[in-house]
């Protein structure tokens, strides 16, 4: 009979383990599922810039170091695109700065913010940001997750005999994107 309670015993603890590997699995394959979200969303904005740069180039010809920057920028971005969540939101958030800057100049020039192609360029801009942000949210959404599986107890024991490790979220580096905007009237 002990040798009964036993086997019950050992039965029990390997099924919640196979339980708990396999709820940490899904974790991590939605976080996995989450980054490549962002990649995607960051990969359609760097694909928009030369365009949109190509456009503004002939009504903003004087403003060579903006275009230069956003041109730096996008450069750099691509090339880490391969990065952790942390050096791609650096990189990432200098892109995002020197696009912002080139939109606020381009409101001083209003034969550009009148051209039907930049107006085109500038709302599929705001909507792949809006995608970027519901795909940063998915992702911390996915990496929150993990993080407290792999962190907590009993789910920790089984995360660390088999290396699941805490996933970096994906933030804001610039604590002016962080700001809320004041309005004056």
């Amino acid at each position: 009979m002990t040798g009964l309670i036993i086997l019950a015993i050992i039965v029990a603890a390997v099924g919640y383990a196979i339980f708990v590997y396999n709820d940490l699995v899904s974790k991590r394959q939605l976080k996995e599922e989450g980054w490549s979200g962002i990649d995607v969303q960051l990969k359609r904005r760097t694909d928009m810039i030369p365009n949109l740069l190509e456009t503004v180039k002939g009504y903003m010809g004087h403003e060579r170091e903006t275009l230069e920057a956003v041109t730096q920028a996008r450069a750099a971005a691509t090339a880490g695109a391969n990065a952790g969540p942390a050096e791609r939101s650096a990189l990432e958030g200098a892109l995002s700065g020197a696009l912002g800057k080139l939109l606020a100049i381009a409101e001083a020039y209003p034969d550009l913010k009148a051209n039907t192609t930049f107006l085109e360029f500038q709302s599929a801009l705001q909507n792949v940001e809006d995608e970027i942000q519901l795909a940063r949210r998915y992702y911390n959404g996915s990496v929150r997750n993990l993080n407290t599986a792999v962190e907590s107890f009993p789910s920790n024991v089984v995360a660390n005999a088999f290396k699941f490790e805490k996933a970096e979220y994906f933030e804001l580096e610039n604590e002016a994107d962080r700001a809320v905007p004041q309005v004056k009237f």
